[in-house]
């Protein structure tokens, strides 16, 4: 199998960090970027790099960018793991915490991916997290109006990036999962319980990300085996 330069984003924990032993373990150059670095830094894998991240900072993508000019050149798959998950009534819902939830789920997302497109190549691929909760019709949750609107965001972003790299690349599509048994998720909703491991959807990620741009780009796939 041929090595992949792969950059993965929120990998300090849940579906992020499973993803990066998936793919260093196969043999592929892995940058983790989250805002704590010491889970993925403490592995001490030889094809694993990681520094401190925050999708707030300006800055970091600068370090983002000396990277791959300095390490790699090139990348050839993009992973927007990254994600903030906000469980509060709407009446309850500030501006700010509409606007962290956006910065991250959004911003961050659009951010990233201007960052790292200079350098993939034709046939690169830019996968971005969403949930179920972000398609249109889907079945909604009270409490998630910042989360699963800056979700349904991602989508619409992933489908005019498609529309507007169709011809020179790379390829962008979106997975919308389904409730996972994450950390993320226990801090939300502390009393809902889901069958799927963050281990076995970042299996179906992995997969998706090395060979799931040879027959979609720009579409948003249903990832769920349950109503959320």
């Amino acid at each position: 199998m041929e090595t992949k330069n792969i950059i993965i984003t929120g990998t300090s924990r849940g579906i992020g960090f499973e993803l990066v032993h998936l793919f260093a373990n196969q043999g592929h150059n892995v940058l983790a970027l989250s805002r704590n670095a010491r889970p993925v830094s403490n592995l001490h894998f030889d094809n694993i790099s990681s520094f401190a991240f925050d999708l707030h900072e300006a800055d970091d993508y600068k370090k983002v960018e000396q990277f791959i000019v300095n390490e790699w050149k090139h990348v050839d798959i993009l992973i927007n793991n990254a994600g903030m998950l906000l469980n509060k009534p709407f009446a309850q819902t500030t501006i700010a915490d509409f606007t962290n939830v956006y910065q991250t789920n959004v911003f961050g997302v659009a951010e990233m991916t201007r960052t790292v497109i200079p350098f993939m190549k034709k046939d690169g691929h830019v996968i971005t997290i969403s949930s179920m909760g972000g398609i249109q019709g889907s079945v909604k949750f009270p409490g998630l109006a910042a989360y699963s609107s800056s979700k349904g965001a991602v989508i619409t972003l992933t489908e005019l990036l498609a529309e507007e790299y169709k011809e020179t690349g790379p390829q962008f599509n979106v997975l919308a999962l389904g409730a996972v048994k994450t950390e993320m998720l226990k801090e939300a909703f502390p009393d809902y319980d889901v069958p799927t491991t963050a281990l076995q959807m970042a299996t179906y990620i992995q997969e998706f990300s090395l060979n799931g741009n040879k027959y979609y780009n720009g579409k948003a796939l249903q990832v769920s085996n349950s109503t959320p």
